[in-house]
């Protein structure tokens, strides 16, 4: 017995598929560089988000703030000398400046970069957050340039700790205060706004928020966490996100409840509890691969304010891309972990309710996480075994068949459609259906695409070693190549050369099985995806080109045992000789393309008649 024609196409479309998806996500940054026109355009409004930006910095007299020595009406004089604070719990330390009350580095405790230093989602001058507030006449200045005095940390009975800034605007009692709460063992910060004032301070009852953040690099390969990293978003209660490839922008005018700016496995993110009224997002990506940041974004947004007393609640998470955390805050973010996007968003929900769920169970049972991924391979193996065994039995009938396809075909050589409707008979009278080979194939394309963005996204694979692979979140290197070649790159994947040859030893299996070697193109299309195998895998992550070995490892034990010991062909023969003796039942599809061959082939022959004459 051997694969069907119908069986090869389904899988060579599976293949097809995942192609495509890599070759969608790698190559996002190519595609939207060659609008040069557009990218134009919005590099120059990129540029005029960052002038706005910075016109304070050029401004000597737009505040009082700016001296060194400030004296404010009725207040005694200020001296203007930056000062951090810090708030730590089990996870996350934050640190904090008087000079714009505003957080400037986040360290996140139980992450490491690649090169061994910890992973720091906030650092550098570009991060900020910072308002316009009216300091005179016809005079702003930035919240980010003033300095606040900052009170002592407190630490409160349910184990949080706040942290809190004033700025006395005034003797007549304008005040800002910022307050920070970091909750034990949690990378949220809540972030609330206190102002006195408000009709004095802010122009509209508006509060216009400047908010700039960085992603800077983690992990080893630039190019391709480059290409997992989104600006994320919900705006009028949908969530979305949006490729960073290049410079580009985003504009709001319906009410947003957070933007994020999330690369392969961390995340940060600007929560605004009671929404942004408008928003606008502009972000730029370096043009050397080989700097430290991956992008950069830059956020104005609009919050409005009611009253003299206003008070806007925001929070701040500086954190890992990890569903389980995000799932808890119940506000859409872990729609942030790509689980599914695209025309195979619905495999997210095959990722969410069925792979985590048993790869949690797996891990805290089992120390190797490469063994727990081999487990969750051999468990997918035996579900999806029945649509195989459905498969190769398929291939099975149409093998028996054969004979009486080539006697057709012969018969009707010179009479192709002829050769098709008593195709179709012969099967239909066999009890064989023409798609048995081909639909099993096809319905495991929802557990490929599940598994493959499943194991780019979860962070948990992130640092764990498995045999030589020293992280399964990416891509394992026994060897650096002193060149670059194309669609393959610059180092040797071991797993996925394992990948590549098991994929290779089941298309040579299937061929030498297979009832019709004699169509060329049917020949050689098995061998095509495992080659495409080598550039496809090689970047990827080591998690997923180690389950493909294993699971086209128990593929091909799985299609000799079935094939040698499990389909009897005697028996099919005779169950096809049963078929034949009861009468045939016709579905309305077959009636109709009956229907249709027959109208054609009148047509054809009356058309033979007209040209004889």
């Amino acid at each position: 017995m051997g694969m069907d024609k119908n069986t090869l196409i389904g899988f060579g479309l599976i293949g097809a598929l995942l192609v495509a998806m890599f070759v969608i996500n790698s190559n996002s940054k190519k595609a939207l560089d060659a609008l040069n026109a557009e990218k134009q355009r919005k590099a120059d409004s990129v540029a005029a988000v960052m002038a706005k930006a910075d016109t304070v910095k050029k401004n000597t007299t737009a505040s009082v703030d700016t001296a060194k020595n400030v004296q404010q009406p009725g207040l005694p004089v200020i001296t203007e000398t930056e000062e951090l604070v810090t708030l730590e719990n089990e996870v996350l330390k934050v640190t904090f400046s008087n000079k714009g009350a505003q957080p400037v580095k986040t360290e996140l405790k139980k992450f490491k970069k690649y090169d061994g230093n910890s992973v720091l989602i906030l650092d550098g001058d570009f991060n900020k957050f910072s308002y316009d507030v009216i300091s005179g006449q016809n005079q702003t200045t930035h919240s980010s340039d003033i300095f606040f005095t900052p009170a002592t940390p407190v630490k409160n009975a349910d184990g949080s700790q706040s942290l809190s800034f004033v700025s006395k605007r005034d003797a007549t009692g304008k005040e800002l205060t910022h307050q920070y709460i970091l909750r034990p063992d949690n990378y949220m910060v809540d972030f609330n706004i206190s102002v006195n004032g408000a009709t004095q301070l802010f122009t509209g009852n508006t509060m216009n928020l400047l908010w700039q953040v960085e992603a800077e690099q983690v992990e080893k390969d630039h190019q391709y966490e480059l290409t997992q990293t989104h600006m994320c978003y919900v705006a009028d209660g949908d969530f979305d996100f949006e490729h960073i490839g290049s410079d580009d922008d985003k504009k709001f005018s319906k009410a947003v409840d957070w933007l994020s700016l999330k690369q392969q496995f961390f995340i940060t993110t600007l929560i605004a509890k009671n929404k942004f009224s408008s928003a606008n997002i502009a972000w730029t990506v370096p043009k050397d691969t080989s700097g430290n940041y991956l992008a950069r974004a830059t956020t104005t947004a609009t919050l409005a304010l009611t009253g003299n007393q206003a008070s806007i609640p925001l929070q701040l998470y500086y954190g890992p891309s990890d569903y389980n955390k995000l799932k808890q805050y119940d506000n859409q973010m872990e729609n942030i972990v790509p689980y599914g996007s695209g025309v195979f968003a619905f495999v997210k929900y095959i990722n969410r309710h069925f792979l985590l769920p048993v790869f949690d169970f797996l891990q805290k049972h089992v120390a190797s996480m490469g063994i727990v991924i081999l487990l969750l391979t051999l468990l997918i193996r035996l579900i999806t075994s029945p649509i195989l065994y459905k498969s190769y039995l398929s291939g099975a009938k149409m093998k028996v068949l054969k004979p009486e396809v080539d006697a057709l075909k012969e018969k009707y050589k010179d009479d192709q459609q002829a050769f098709g409707m008593e195709q179709m008979k012969l099967w239909r009278t066999a009890g064989v259906s023409p798609l048995g080979g081909c639909l099993p194939a096809l319905l495991q394309i929802p557990i490929f695409m599940s598994l493959y963005y499943f194991f780019q996204s979860n962070i948990d694979l992130r640092g764990k070693s498995f045999l030589w692979a020293k992280d399964l979140a990416q891509y394992d290197s026994i060897a650096h190549l002193p060149f670059n070649i194309p669609f393959y790159g610059d180092h040797v994947s071991l797993f996925t050369l394992t990948a590549t040859l098991t994929s290779l030893l089941i298309s040579i299996y299937s061929m030498s099985n297979m009832q019709d070697n004699t169509n060329p193109v049917m020949k050689y299309m098995p061998y095509i995806f495992p080659v495409l195998l080598l550039g496809v895998f090689n970047t990827l992550p080591s998690a997923l080109t180690w389950y493909y070995t294993v699971s086209n490892t128990i593929t091909l034990i799985l299609q000799i045992v079935i094939q040698k010991y499990i389909i009897n062909h005697d028996k099919i023969m005779a169950q096809i000789n049963e078929n034949r003796k009861k009468p045939v039942k016709k579905s309305k599809l077959q009636e109709r393309v009956e229907a249709m061959q027959e109208s054609q082939k009148k047509m054809q022959e009356a058309k033979n008649k007209s040209s004889k004459k």
